[in-house]
């Protein structure tokens, strides 16, 4: 299957009872079994669920991998994967990461002895200086988050296999529609599908897919011990949100477009990030690994001081002011002072994350409602 029917598909059967077309919602804490340890494929809800398993062969077909690995959120999926290490183990990732990663890595694992080296990853150079004989893995975000830069995935996997270095990629700003990471060598690939997997700001979760047994293997032991499981409920959300992933996405990339454009010519603006230009560093490895560039746009003003930010994002009525991104709906947020607060401003500026900066998710709304939403708010600022 072709990916727009592999979102309805994959993994998906009739259930077997009622030959219910969607998968129910099968509430519940525990299974009967026949006898000790003989029972159909499931024993306590906290280790399986049917609900669960449907969203996580779903999420498998769509990322090209034998398996997945659903979580309460992507920060849980996230500590799954940190906690293969041990202490000594180092990591490198991206210097513009995501708050919650850099919050989890430098002030959860980083007490318990896994050592991070935080480098740009545009540039492969960075990454191979980095390299120890104690790394034991690559954290890769492409798009980054919320600097918009490209890291390419194919180079630094290519770095990392002969090392036995395993390679993770956060791919929740690209979704599974526009990029695919383990078929550019990732060793796995983690979604919080709070995002653009889920798609409607109702839901919070995460996931890992992957082929590699050993992080499977991981997971599946993770899940059991910690226990940091999706509800039925929220599995059942967030596979009705993948059903639609292929025209939310490529709406979604059709406004950012347009949004970004207009940003780029209006006076009040010092700098537009958005992969699909031309002159953007990253644009030609976003057009290598990348179906298109996204729905997400970020931007800093000539006024570059948290004030004007501020100013500018009390007036639009469109782009909701609020964390997360990747629903149908446009938010509008301020990284330095939500989701990124948890970084050192010095570290923030040191990545390129200034004061103004101002991130955009991008929705399925009409693209000239939201760039007049835009133009009132240039206009609070005069």
């Amino acid at each position: 299957m072709k990916f727009n029917s592999k979102v309805i598909h994959a993994g998906q059967a009739p259930e077997e009872t009622s030959g219910a077309v969607m998968p129910p919602i099968f509430q519940t804490s525990t299974y009967a079994q026949q006898a000790p340890d003989v029972h159909k494929g499931y024993d306590y809800a906290r280790v399986g669920n049917p609900t669960r398993t449907a969203l996580e062969k779903l999420i498998a077909g769509i990322e090209e991998a034998e398996a997945c690995a659903a979580f309460a959120s992507g920060c849980a999926a996230m500590d799954a994967l940190m906690k293969m290490l041990r202490p000594g183990d180092h990591v490198v990732a991206s210097n513009d990461l995501y708050g919650g990663t850099y919050r989890l890595f430098t002030q959860v694992f980083a007490p318990f002895g896994i050592e991070y080296s935080f480098v740009d990853m545009t540039r492969t150079e960075n990454v191979e200086a980095a390299l120890r004989p104690q790394t034991k893995m690559l954290w890769i975000e492409t798009p980054t988050n919320p600097l918009l830069n490209i890291v390419d995935i194919s180079a630094l996997t290519g770095i990392a296999k002969p090392k036995g270095i395993l390679t993770v990629v956060d791919n929740t700003f690209a979704s599974p529609y526009l990029q695919q990471p383990l078929l550019l060598g990732a060793d796995a690939v983690l979604h919080s599908t709070t995002k653009y997997l889920g798609g409607h700001s109702d839901v919070i979760g995460g996931a890992v897919a992957t082929s590699h047994k050993a992080i499977l293997e991981n997971l599946r032991f993770q899940v059991k011990c910690t226990g940091a499981v999706p509800g039925p409920m929220d599995c059942y959300l967030t596979l009705r949100g993948i059903k639609t992933l292929s025209v939310r996405v490529e709406r979604s990339c059709d406004n950012a477009r347009k949004v970004a454009h207009y940003l780029r010519e209006h006076p009040l603006v010092k700098d537009v990030r958005y992969p699909g230009f031309e002159d953007h560093p990253g644009h030609e490895t976003a057009k290598k690994q990348m179906k298109d560039f996204g729905g997400m746009v970020s931007f800093t003003l000539k006024q570059d001081d948290i004030p004007s930010a501020h100013l500018f994002m009390q007036h639009t009525r469109l782009f909701t002011l609020a964390e997360s991104l990747g629903g149908v709906e446009s938010l509008i947020s301020h990284p330095a002072s939500m989701t990124h607060g948890s970084i050192p401003a010095e570290v923030r500026h040191k990545a390129g994350l200034n004061d103004s900066l101002i991130r955009l998710s991008c929705g399925i709304e009409d693209g000239d409602d939201l760039v007049e939403d835009l133009g009132n708010a240039f206009n609070a600022l005069t």
